[in-house]
């Protein structure tokens, strides 16, 4: 029997745990890293090093890959199509990623489909935003490069015209959406497969520090069941609207009126989903995997009462290996994920999951853990 070879566009963390997750299944990984030293290439056996924006280096990696899929959505779109033309499997395909890839467009189709989003539109200038100001609530708002943002970059809130004149600067176009005044963040994440079949998990509550992802918490406490229901069908229909295949994070924020709207979408798996790694039946990465195989889909369901996973960043104390005696004496139940970074100021390097049945004693054990690891906590 012959397995077949899933290639995998991008060496960062997502393609290291993608990879992981299809060992199990004999499912051998074929990586385009941008470098030797990117955290999945130094753990896929079958590396090309190559720049992703080359439609030949894309080419050429594609041969003797039965589909082709991504830790990031920044592969050209045109480039896509043109592996499509080539007859290679392409997941999710163009059609459903360039919704992940520009903002603008996938304001528009949502809007097409019904889906609440906050009050955006695309402005040309500075005084265009405070046009834009002007017609709701006035400042601050919110500007995004359409293309090219995560983990807060690209993202800038402004309380002023004169503030407004920095994301023009990048040549891009750029959206103006309304400062929502929310509860909390969510994330309903789903797997879709190229046939229909779809899962939901849980819907999580996701805490950011300074844009970046810090906790999140599965299932999201004291989330009214309707409309947690609500999320888990708006992230279903949008995949299915979108023609997504693969893992989809929908971002979601609850406002203060009971209400939830879209904020961004990832077509791969996502920081929001990393807690399934230990706390659902299916990962979010074997799911992924199965989905771009066309293979049946896991089971979502969680396998504790609460998971909560916490983002290891980097700091001053590059010697996280030496931390792992305390972690592992003080919580054999804590789950360590470390990506194979080089340590740096803010740099995701790592996640730790925890579970139990208390969620106070969950978060506390993950904090702990996290920061202990970043040298942050002492004791």
């Amino acid at each position: 029997m012959t397995f077949p070879v899933v290639g995998m566009v991008g060496g960062g963390q997502l393609a290291r745990m993608t990879h992981e997750a299809g060992i199990p299944l004999g499912i051998r990984f074929k990586l385009l890293s941008d470098t030797p030293q990117d955290s999945a290439a130094q753990v896929v056996s079958d590396v090309v090093v190559g720049d992703y924006r080359d439609l030949e280096t894309l080419r050429a990696f594609a041969r003797g890959c039965d589909v082709i899929t991504f830790d990031h959505e920044h592969v050209p779109t045109e480039h896509l199509r043109a592996l499509e033309a080539d007859g290679i499997p392409v997941r999710p395909g163009p059609d459903a990623l360039v919704h992940a890839q520009d903002k603008g467009v996938m304001r528009a189709k949502l809007d097409a489909i019904g889906v609440p989003c906050p009050r955006h539109r695309i402005v040309s200038d500075p005084q265009d935003v405070a046009a834009f100001a002007a017609e709701g609530e006035g400042f601050p708002v919110v500007l995004k490069t359409v293309r090219g943002g995560y983990d807060g970059k690209g993202v800038w809130v402004v309380g002023s015209v004169e503030e407004a004149a920095d994301p023009f600067k990048a040549g891009v176009p750029v959206l103006a959406e309304e400062k929502v005044d929310f509860v909390r963040e969510l994330a309903a994440n789903v797997v879709r497969s190229p046939h229909g079949q779809a899962v939901a998990y849980p819907v999580v509550e996701s805490r950011q520090v300074n844009g970046v992802c810090d906790t999140v918490i599965a299932p999201a406490p004291d989330l009214d069941e309707a409309l947690a229901l609500r999320a888990e069908e708006m992230a279903l229909n949008i995949a299915k609207e979108l023609g997504v295949v693969g893992h989809l994070a929908v971002e979601l924020f609850q406002t203060r009126d009971g209400r939830i709207l879209v904020n961004e979408l990832a077509m791969r798996p996502h920081n929001s989903g990393h807690w399934s790694m230990d706390g659902a039946v299916t990962s979010q990465f074997a799911n992924h995997v199965r989905a771009v195989l066309d293979l049946p889909l896991g089971d979502p369901r969680p396998r504790a009462t609460w998971t909560v996973m916490v983002n290891v960043l980097g700091g001053d104390y590059p010697d996280m290996y030496s931390a792992y005696l305390h972690c592992m004496a003080r919580d054999p139940q804590l789950k360590i994920h470390m990506y194979g970074k080089d340590v740096k100021p803010g740099r995701k390097v790592g996640h730790v999951n925890t579970y139990g049945d208390d969620l106070d004693d969950v978060l506390e054990r993950a904090r702990h853990a996290a920061g202990y690891l970043r040298g942050t906590i002492t004791e």
